[in-house]
């Protein structure tokens, strides 16, 4: 198997090291990541200048773009003779669950994949310090093997968290759709050296729906949430209103 490796937290992220690290004990990895850091950057494309792919010593392709720009040249253009079988992004530091999956760029890497044909998994790890990557690269291998004997349908997206707890005291895989989240607190001002006002985004909102059966639930009882996703934003319950409401335009 021919896996592509890509993420949000740039190239020589923890999380993604340790993910090739589990991954080369049962398949053939080839990497290709931002150069730095571009959390929150969502399905955005670099169309204002040219993208530069380099490799680095570990033989690792980082490139000054986004991640959704990583997978799309890698796919489209470094890998084109070469194509991988699948698309995993990740080891996110730090949790994609509920609406956080909208701004994502851990979860966008993965629906550019989706996007190109191949199966993708967006993984991330429910903790900031990342203590346990290995946990979640463990959690990867299961779900491989498992996608190996029985795939899932091509419109799939798996989006999975795992607890920041060793693997011997996760308590089982759970199925889960989205959580919610209350809206944003307010941005945060600030004046800066040149005395300008200036702001910081205010943190993301406390959890309002993570009852039974969502991811938030999951990882607070030490469970691996999956989630499976898929890109189509149409509201097909309300076709028929809309159509409704537009015969008088």
């Amino acid at each position: 198997m021919h896996i592509l490796v890509s993420n949000d937290d740039g190239y020589l992220a923890q999380g993604l090291n340790t993910l090739v690290k589990h991954l080369k004990t049962i398949a053939r990895v080839t990497v290709v990541a931002p150069q730095f850091d571009r959390s929150g950057a969502s399905n955005s494309l670099t169309l204002d200048r040219p993208l530069l792919p380099e490799t680095s010593d570990n033989g690792f392709i980082a490139i000054n773009g986004t991640p959704t720009d990583c997978v799309h040249i890698a796919i489209s253009a470094l890998l084109a003779d070469d194509p991988p079988d699948i698309i995993i992004s990740g080891i996110n530091r730090g949790p994609n669950m509920g609406d956080d999956i909208l701004y994502s760029g851990t979860v966008a890497a993965a629906t550019e994949g989706r996007f190109l044909g191949l199966p993708a998994i967006a993984v991330s790890l429910d903790g900031f310090e990342g203590k346990h990557f290995d946990s979640a690269a463990k959690v990867v291998l299961k779900v491989i093997q498992q996608l190996e004997n029985k795939p899932l349908a091509n419109d799939t997206i798996l989006n999975i968290n795992v607890p920041d707890i060793d693997y011997a005291d996760i308590k089982s895989f759970q199925a889960t759709r989205l959580g919610k989240r209350h809206k944003a607190e307010p941005a945060v001002e600030a004046i800066d050296p040149r005395n300008r006002k200036v702001y910081w985004l205010g943190p993301i909102g406390e959890e309002a729906d993570a009852g039974q059966g969502t991811d938030f639930f999951a990882i607070k009882h030490n469970q691996v949430s999956i989630t499976p996703i898929k890109i189509d934003l149409t509201n097909y319950q309300m076709l028929e209103s809309v159509e409704q409401w537009l015969i008088n335009i």
